[in-house]
């Protein structure tokens, strides 16, 4: 993918000194038809198109924002309720992430949203074991870790 990006900013390089115009709008056009020229290439390229892992991290990253923003709405009613009315828990979330990188990039993101917190891995890395501030279903809240964070990561780690 490392050899895409260079053919890539090449491409673009050369469509620059090719109309003599670095202005934003010739920048974005070559842009535009290098990634072009890259598609049709990519049969002759070692492994596949680099601009889809880099959509599929994208989506990482947005789905992360909206659990960030609705865990601080979630945290925010807690702190600004007269009656503090929690219930802190542990519990023990089965992951189906097998690689380092994957259970790594899990745990950071749960612990990155605020009201949770990764507190170990199993030996075997096949369990995290989970702080939460205010916690009523153990499988609503595995499910959603499941159904956002986890599957994003499995995409991302299919190549």
């Amino acid at each position: 993918m490392a050899i895409q990006l260079i053919i890539h900013i090449g491409l673009m390089i050369m469509w620059v000194i090719m109309t003599s115009s670095a202005s934003l709008g010739n920048l974005i056009l070559g842009y535009l038809f290098g990634l072009f020229a890259l598609y049709i290439m990519r049969p002759f390229l070692p492994g596949g198109f680099y601009l889809i892992p880099f959509l599929k991290v994208l989506r990482l990253f947005a789905i992360f924002i909206i659990e960030l923003f609705k865990a601080n709405i979630g945290v925010l009613k807690i702190v600004m309720s007269p009656k503090i009315d929690i219930k802190p828990a542990f519990f023990t979330y089965e992951t189906s992430l097998r690689k380092d990188w994957e259970i790594s990039l899990l745990s950071l993101l749960i612990t990155l949203t605020p009201g949770t917190v990764v507190v170990a891995v199993s030996d075997d890395k096949s369990k995290l074991y989970i702080h939460s501030i205010d916690f009523s279903d153990i499988e609503s809240e595995c499910e959603g870790i499941k159904q956002s964070f986890e599957k994003a990561i499995k995409e991302i780690g299919i190549q």
